[in-house]
């Protein structure tokens, strides 16, 4: 994989133009009392992806593929591996091209098993990610996950994540009628996106198709510092599918939203300034360590430095009601400073690297 490298001049630039913005204060009260998303060397991210069974040659090759690419996407952009990937897909057939991916079937006792497993290893801080893609139905306490054999419902899944207390957790369900389930999974400290905001719309969504796209070649990143949050997951793959239907002339039988507060209310625009977009926007899925980026232990230490210092830029930018004015401008500006100096670091690390 090839790796991106930011100048100083274009970290400032692009810094102060976030700053510029008008910004709404927001109360951080969970930003501030726990380290949520908080990347480390020692931490490692987790994806299971699960896709659960449908009908039609058609559906079945279209959930195949973004599964599939989805899959391919985490490992060669985002540094995960075979060993950090989980596909259950359908009834877990062991045939086929690509066939090598799926870990299991996708239904209740491989559900469980999956997670069972991944809690024997997992370590306090890591991260991990949960995409459901198929069908969903009901509402409220009876929203399911439409599995192989008896449906999951959300408290049930909801009771299986509750077992992950000290990982930060990002649940992305892209299947119809998603939003009870979702709602659900709402808790603190949680990132929770549903392709849908009720139950009554219950056609295939194409949320799934750009939200991978987001992270694909990294399209998502809007305020290009080479990573992908959440929230500019989310807002690239629901502005482009809001595009797809008024392009197709056709009432949008979709709406996505996120929560990101715990309190099962999502927003269908989330922003900084909002109650729902401040933690999506530092919950990043890529990886902390790449091994196909070959870095040296002290670029890796520094690229770390970098995720923080930006991670502590995002937050005070959020807090700035918070400050007097004299003071929010002399604490950004030490961490601004502090982050060029990281990233120019960072660089000659790199740069000697590839001159040996």
């Amino acid at each position: 994989m090839k790796t991106k490298f930011i100048s100083f001049q274009l970290v400032c630039s692009c810094f102060l133009l976030f700053l510029a913005a008008d910004i709404v204060a927001q109360d951080s009260k969970i930003i501030e009392a726990n380290d949520f998303f908080l990347d480390s060397p020692d931490s490692t991210k987790y994806a299971v992806i699960m896709v659960g069974p449908t009908v039609g040659d058609e559906s079945k090759s279209k959930f195949r593929q973004w599964a599939f690419s989805l899959h391919d996407i985490l490992a060669r952009d985002y540094g995960y591996s075979t060993e950090t990937i989980s596909l259950l897909f359908d009834r877990g057939e062991s045939q086929g091209a690509g066939a090598e991916r799926i870990d299991g079937a996708c239904d209740l006792q491989g559900i469980q098993q999956q997670f069972a497993s991944l809690k024997s290893v997992v370590k306090t801080g890591d991260q991990i990610t949960v995409f459901l893609m198929g069908h969903g139905s009901g509402e409220e306490e009876e929203a399911k996950f439409n599995i192989v054999g008896p449906d999951i419902t959300g408290i049930q899944f909801a009771e299986i994540l509750d077992g992950f207390e000290q990982q930060d957790i990002v649940i992305v369900n892209t299947t119809s009628a998603s939003f009870g389930f979702s709602a659900s999974l709402s808790s603190e400290g949680r990132v929770v996106i549903s392709s849908t905001r009720s139950a009554t719309e219950k056609y295939d969504p194409i949320f799934s198709r750009y939200f991978i796209e987001a992270l694909d070649n990294r399209n998502g990143d809007r305020d290009k510092n080479s990573r992908v949050s959440m929230l500019e997951a989310f807002n690239y793959a629901k502005s482009n599918v809001e595009e797809f239907y008024e392009e197709q002339g056709r009432l949008a039988s979709e709406h996505a939203g996120l929560d990101d507060n715990g309190d099962a209310l999502f927003s269908l625009n989330p922003t900084t300034a909002e109650v729902d977009g401040r933690l999506a926007e530092i919950a990043y899925i890529d990886t902390l360590i790449d091994s196909s980026a070959g870095l040296p232990t002290a670029a890796v230490r520094l690229k770390g430095r970098m995720q923080e210092l930006e991670r502590s830029v995002f937050i005070l930018r959020g807090r700035k009601a918070d400050f007097l004015e004299a003071d929010y401008w002399q604490q950004m500006e030490v961490l601004l400073i502090d982050l060029a100096r990281a990233t120019g670091q960072f660089n000659e690390q790199v740069n000697e690297q590839a001159t040996q």
